[in-house]
């Protein structure tokens, strides 16, 4: 009974002691932070945390889960990209394109959205708390807060 006891803990004691796997490819993640652009990328999950990603060409890229909080993202494309589930608290998104993105319960307490392009944007469940939204199609309850930016 001790030796299969024995076994087992030493089959499992790795597993314990293990750093939790992130879903980001890093070398994605490294061709962002250099270049500004990372058109499909793998970001699920990346911590961009109080990134300058002014620009950013991030076009189809799965952003899924990932901490954007502070992040600049003036004038970044996340045509079509899937941003499910991010954290982009205090924010700032000026003039970015998010056209036909997935925002569904995408985090924007407290961000500062202008000017952004949203149209054909998938928006489900989205926590705009406190955040201050400029010239962007986004809606509570069916009423838009500001004026789409484009039709």
């Amino acid at each position: 009974m001790k030796l299969k006891l024995l076994a087992t803990l030493s089959v499992l004691a790795p597993l314990w002691f293990t750093n939790p796997v992130k879903a980001e490819n890093p070398l994605h993640v490294k061709q962002l932070l250099s270049t500004g652009e990372c058109v499909q990328c793998d970001l699920s999950g990346a911590n961009l945390q109080g990134e300058h990603l002014i620009g950013a060409d991030l076009r189809e890229a799965n952003l899924q889960g990932a901490n954007l909080t502070h992040a600049n993202l003036e004038g970044a494309d996340f045509t079509h990209a899937n941003l499910t589930g991010a954290n982009l608290t205090s924010a700032l998104v000026t003039n970015a394109n998010f056209q036909k993105a997935n925002l569904n319960r995408v985090n924007f307490t407290s961000a500062k959205i202008y000017d952004a392009n949203v149209y054909g944007a998938s928006m489900d469940e989205l926590n705009i708390s406190d955040a201050e939204i400029f010239n962007t199609g986004i809606g509570i309850g069916g009423e838009d807060v500001s004026i789409p930016a484009w039709d």
